[in-house]
């Protein structure tokens, strides 16, 4: 088994070179475009190189999965026995991080030490994929203590969402390492989320994710609904995650390169008045004018607050930020703080259908 994962890294390494010349072909046309469009220079943008894309190996049921805590802290015991038990009905073996239920403030241990756990488990060859525990906050303060050329020379899945927008695109960014926005140990693991896990990181299927049409019992389809800001298709590497971790991340070097990107997007408990501000930084910041399309998921409890009558709807403060982009919006996805979630793949080429209300990998995620 462990010569059959180094041949998988093996395989993956030498078609990195082929990725990069794609993606940086795509690159060159989008900022040619943007140019075009008389953006400003975008300096608080990461415009170095993309490193060549790199692959994890599948996972296998009966591999082991190393829980981490790069976040916020669990204050209580049952969640560390739900998500155990959920990934063992998945086939997998759990390893708990050394420092998973540490404490320090509101955060799962000091800084060194959740990077520590980090660094451990991709450097142990008894772990064959990473899970965040849970989300909260404090992921970027550790982002610089994290071994990033380690990491690139022992690929392995790394899974996570909300905060862990954080950890999951500086690997990206500093290794090339495809990682993963999707369900976290402590989430709901409903039969819709473990389907979309299993097609993309087990299975290594180029999936196209499309939101279920059911109309349950009403006349037309209320839940679950897409809608279409701007229509086309566009391709790109995937980046983004949680607005709030995304914008906080602005100007540095862990901050995703946006040139010819598709830009997904997601957020939780916001006043419609801070999305708006959080958006305004990636605008100000040349980030919007320089991507292929966008995608918003779900925009959990993002709303005008007591006492703001007045305050833009969101989706006006959308149509303010998006509309003049033109380039393929559409909003509705299956990601973010709900009940059934996507698995999106961090770094990956995808094309966007606005039209269509879909996600497709151009290649499969894993190898």
């Amino acid at each position: 088994m462990a010569l059959q994962r180094r041949r998988f890294i093996a395989s993956s390494l030498a078609t990195a070179t082929a990725a990069a010349a794609s993606a940086t072909t795509a690159t060159t046309t989008a900022t040619t475009a943007s140019a075009s469009k008389g953006s400003p220079a975008a300096t608080n943008c990461n415009t170095a190189p993309p490193l060549p894309v790199l692959r994890a190996p599948r996972l296998r049921a009966g591999d082991t999965i190393a829980l981490i805590n790069p976040s916020g802290a669990i204050y209580e015991r049952a969640p560390y026995q739900f998500a155990t038990e959920a990934l063992q009905a998945l086939g997998f073996k759990v390893r708990e991080a050394p420092n998973l239920r540490a404490r320090y403030g509101h955060f799962a241990g000091t800084d060194a030490q959740r990077a520590a756990d980090v660094n451990a488990m991709f450097a142990d060859p008894a772990v064959h994929g990473i899970l965040a525990m849970t989300g909260g906050s404090g992921g970027n303060r550790m982002l610089p203590l994290v071994d990033y050329a380690a990491i690139r020379r022992t690929p392995k899945f790394l899974g996570g969402f909300s905060d862990l927008t954080a950890l999951i695109n500086a690997v990206q960014v500093q290794t090339g390492l495809v990682t993963f926005h999707c369900p976290m140990a402590a989430s709901e693991w409903n039969e819709f989320s473990v389907q979309w896990l299993r097609s993309a990181v087990m299975d290594a299927r180029a999936v196209t994710l499309a939101n279920p049409t059911d109309r349950e019992d009403n006349l037309v389809t209320r839940s679950g609904r897409t809608t279409t800001l701007r229509g086309g298709k566009a391709r790109g590497p995937l980046v983004g995650g949680n607005l709030a971790v995304l914008a906080a991340m602005a100007g540095s070097a862990f901050w995703p390169r946006f040139d010819g990107a598709i830009l997904f997007l997601e957020d939780v408990n916001e006043y419609i008045y801070r999305v708006d501000r959080m958006l305004s930084t990636l605008k100000l910041s040349g980030a919007l004018d320089r991507v292929a399309g966008v995608v918003l998921g779900g925009f959990t409890n993002c709303g005008p607050g007591d006492g703001n009558y007045g305050t833009l709807t969101l989706d006006e403060v959308f149509d303010d930020y998006f509309k003049p982009l033109s380039v393929p919006v559409y909003s509705g996805a299956l990601f973010g703080h709900i009940k059934r979630k996507f698995t999106l793949p961090v770094g990956l080429q995808v094309e966007i259908d606005a039209d269509a209300g879909t996600l497709r990998y151009l290649q499969p995620a894993v190898v």
